[in-house]
């Protein structure tokens, strides 16, 4: 599996017979990487996958999605809102549900968080409920990506139900998680081998930098990957 991280919560992970773009927020997004065009990162994208329906989580799906065909993987509303603009290849699901879309298994998990959208302007449009997203393929390490979330109980569960190795993990505070929580979320309720911190540093009102997550994480902090905006790793 090879993580490509985008800036803010947006992810490119190419699998053996797909690739996946994860809440691609590009343009207009402060840390995208000025290097790369939004049609490079999304080049040979087959789905993406939406954790909610904030601007800056949905971003480019209807652009990327019109350009290259991918199938669109979301809760019903956000699905809904992606056929509403003119792209026909969605996957609709639920929270708990599972779909196999034949290189990989996707199910959304709870997150604690709101899904609207203020693309139209005020009064923003309901987008359903936010989730997680977890990502199984054969002979891969299973992803969770918690979207934007606050730490709660039933990650134990998240945990007993699919045993994530790769967990990237919000921690810029006011919005999301900050470091000390984060860090004890990881640390009581998963054994992650590799952990990418993100949704920090893109806007002045979020924590600027992975460090104090870091050092929460104490004896675990080895296995925080702090990955540069246009970085990429294999796990």
């Amino acid at each position: 599996m090879k993580l490509t991280y985008l800036g803010h919560a947006a992810f490119r992970v190419e699998i053996p017979g797909a690739t996946i773009l994860i809440d691609p927020f590009l343009s207009g997004n402060p840390s995208f990487p000025s290097d790369m065009s939004v049609e490079k990162a999304s080049e040979g994208v087959t789905h993406i996958l939406l954790t909610h329906g904030h601007d800056d989580h949905t971003g480019d799906t209807i652009a990327i999605a019109k350009a290259t065909g991918a199938q669109v993987t979301a809760n019903f509303e956000v699905s809904m809102w992606v056929q509403s603009q003119g792209h026909e290849n969605i996957n609709p699901m639920g929270c708990g549900g599972t779909v196999d879309v034949g290189p990989f298994a996707v199910s959304l998990t709870q997150a604690h968080h709101t899904s609207s959208s203020l693309a139209g302007g005020w009064p923003p449009v309901y987008m359903g409920q936010p989730n997680g997203l977890i990502v199984r393929a054969k002979d891969q390490p299973t992803l969770y990506h918690m979207g934007d979330t606050d730490i709660f109980g039933d990650m134990a569960l998240v945990n007993e139900l699919y045993a994530p190795k790769v967990g990237i993990v919000p921690i810029g505070d006011r919005f999301t998680m900050g470091a000390r929580t984060a860090a004890l979320a990881c640390r009581r309720f998963f054994d992650f081998d590799t952990v990418i911190p993100c949704h920090f540093g893109t806007f002045p009102i979020l924590d600027q930098s992975a460090d104090a997550f870091v050092r929460e994480m104490g004896d675990q902090g080895s296995r925080v990957k702090v990955t540069a905006p246009g970085a990429s790793l294999e796990v």
